[in-house]
């Protein structure tokens, strides 16, 4: 079966900061499609973040280009493998430059957290049991 991969671009302020702060998170980045303006932070096999500087990002769009830090422009959610792994992932998070954002989600066969990244971008980390997906 075909995997689809998704490329989430988003728009940064400092690309040097959301290079440092996404490789500290235990991301790389893919220097082939990586230039003074953009990273390819790849998150999984199928999923890649291209930060782009305003610039560049401007390429892509007519549209103003929102200030994630007082708009909400995209809510971002990662699945994670347990819930060590959700606070594990949103601890470096916040230690690496990040925010809290939101309270956290605890009904007991779901749990997440969020954070919002050093432009304000939010990422939600959530984990499901996988009982519960499959009942």
């Amino acid at each position: 079966m075909y995997q689809q991969m998704i490329f989430v671009n988003l728009a940064v302020n400092d690309l040097d900061v959301s290079k440092k702060f996404f490789t500290e998170l235990g991301y790389g980045i893919n220097e082939q499609f990586s230039d003074e303006h953009c990273a390819s932070i790849v998150i999984s096999d199928t999923i890649v973040a291209m930060i782009m500087d305003r610039q560049r990002y401007a390429d892509f769009t007519k549209k103003e280009i929102a200030d994630s830090t007082k708009t909400s422009e995209v809510l971002l959610a990662l699945s994670a493998e347990s819930r060590e792994k959700v606070d594990e992932l949103v601890d470096k998070a916040l230690a690496s430059g990040g925010s809290p954002s939101g309270e956290t989600q605890d009904h007991g066969f779901m749990y997440g957290r969020a954070f919002d990244d050093p432009d304000g971008h939010t990422w939600e980390v959530m984990w499901m049991d996988p009982a519960a997906v499959q009942g």
